[in-house]
């Protein structure tokens, strides 16, 4: 141990452990949450261009909403990760997040489904499902790609109906 030499600060490698995977939430399931869960189909396709920027609006909406939507007029007043989930698992939660988000009168919220990566063909799997669910949903008005500091390609900033 003598002949030991530190290394200059240069040269020294800093390993920062990761960040704890979030861990989702157990949902409690209601009536209203099962008849809804069972509605959403996973055959209705969205076209969604490889490339572009993932958008949808309700038809009969203006074109401003989905505008205001993107720039950040509503603030984000909840958020549901679904990293980790089956198909099954995202569309019970999503049902359930959205449900609850209308109890309470949410009316902007974040839905993370990931950009794959974690996946067997580093392809999203739940990004086209997602799309689908959201677009068979009455109370969504609108979703659109989020911005990068809430997600980028991994998330949707969805609008929901106001209950108030």
């Amino acid at each position: 141990m003598r002949d030991v030499i530190p290394l200059t600060p240069s040269r020294q490698v800093v390993h920062r452990p990761k960040p704890p995977r979030p861990i989702p939430r157990p949902a409690v399931q209601t009536a209203t949450t099962a008849a809804s869960q069972d509605t959403l189909s996973d055959h209705v396709s969205l076209e969604i261009p490889d490339g572009d920027e993932w958008a949808y609006l309700r038809p009969g909406l203006p074109r401003q909403t989905l505008r205001r939507l993107r720039r950040g007029h509503w603030k984000i007043q909840a958020e549901l990760d679904m990293h980790g989930m089956t198909q099954n698992q995202a569309r019970y939660a999503l049902v359930a997040f959205l449900d609850e988000c209308s109890r309470y009168g949410a009316r902007c919220v974040c839905v993370i489904h990931g950009r794959g990566l974690g996946s067997k063909n580093h392809e999203p799997v739940l990004k086209l499902k997602v799309g689908n669910w959201l677009a068979q949903r009455h109370d969504v008005l609108a979703f659109c790609q989020a911005t990068p500091e809430y997600g980028g390609r991994g998330a949707v900033l969805v609008l929901l109906k106001s209950t108030v």
